[in-house]
């Protein structure tokens, strides 16, 4: 990809992450945290911009505050398994003992053929409406695609000529895997977080679509999608509103790190990614 075309990736990304962030962000400071029921039913008008829900709550109210657990839990989730799969991945490449490298990532690689609709069903039984337990399952879920994909990226790394100097210096394993392997995998990690993110989002919202997350009252942007789906032709901003600002969160991440981040690095991500 030309520079051109990389910086419009990125301008585009951004501009399309800034609305939904924004709201998530900004829109529990500027609306009330209870939305009274104060209009009919899946009206239009009388004072509500974008109408009212199934229970004559302002729409535009329940989107600004339904940003925060709509993204932070996908997020939160994201970021944890980020965290875990870089330590098990970096030091299953690290390691130098194949015994050592199998203790790490088999018991893992034990999540991947599990269903993600079914875990989250699972927690969504037995933890209702815990925003916490759907974060903690969406990012068990991430761990071992996480682990495999940064193990792999790290074994040039782990085995180079720099990582044999810093052994030969008499440097500790720990200062060798976050000082150097953790840098050299730090692009590839970056660019998996980027795409995997939205993953993570549609995830959560499907979850809460389903009922298996969050109340039904609440304002979450897949709890407002599974109320209103009825009124589409009757009320349609109660139902475009919540998905608009899903679908930009998720194509501007995916369009921010796909133009951040050099060519090589994406390629190499992808690839990884479909060999393991």
């Amino acid at each position: 990809m030309n520079a051109g075309g990389r910086t419009r990736r990125t301008t585009g990304g951004a501009l399309l992450l800034a609305v939904p962030v924004t709201a998530a962000v900004a829109g529990p400071f500027v609306t009330d945290a209870d939305t009274p029921s104060d209009g009919m039913p899946y009206a239009l008008g009388d004072g509500h911009p974008l109408g009212t829900d199934g229970l004559g709550r302002d729409v535009l109210a329940l989107v600004l505050r339904g940003g925060t657990s709509a993204l932070g839990v996908a997020c939160a989730a994201v970021a944890l398994a980020v965290a875990v799969g870089a330590v098990l991945g970096l030091a299953a490449a690290a390691s130098r003992n194949r015994w050592l490298d199998d203790l790490l990532m088999r018991p893992v690689e034990l999540l991947l053929p599990l269903p993600s609709l079914l875990v989250i069903s699972v927690v969504g039984v037995g933890w209702q409406g815990n925003p916490i337990a759907v974060a903690l399952a969406v990012a068990a879920l991430n761990v071992p695609a996480v682990a495999r994909l940064l193990r792999a990226a790290a074994l040039d790394a782990a085995s180079g000529p720099v990582a044999e100097a810093m052994r030969l210096q008499g440097e500790s394993p720990a200062r060798v895997l976050f000082s150097h392997v953790g840098r050299a995998v730090l692009p590839v990690a970056a660019a998996d977080a980027g795409t995997r993110v939205g993953g993570a989002v549609f995830t959560v919202a499907a979850a809460n679509f389903l009922g298996l997350g969050l109340d039904a009252t609440s304002p979450d942007w897949g709890v407002l999608l599974a109320a209103s789906r009825e009124a589409l032709f009757v009320q349609p901003w109660a139902v475009l509103a919540p998905t608009l600002l899903l679908v930009m969160f998720v194509v501007g991440a995916n369009l921010l790190a796909d133009g951040l981040l050099p060519h090589s690095v994406r390629s190499y991500g992808k690839a990884t990614a479909w060999n393991q």
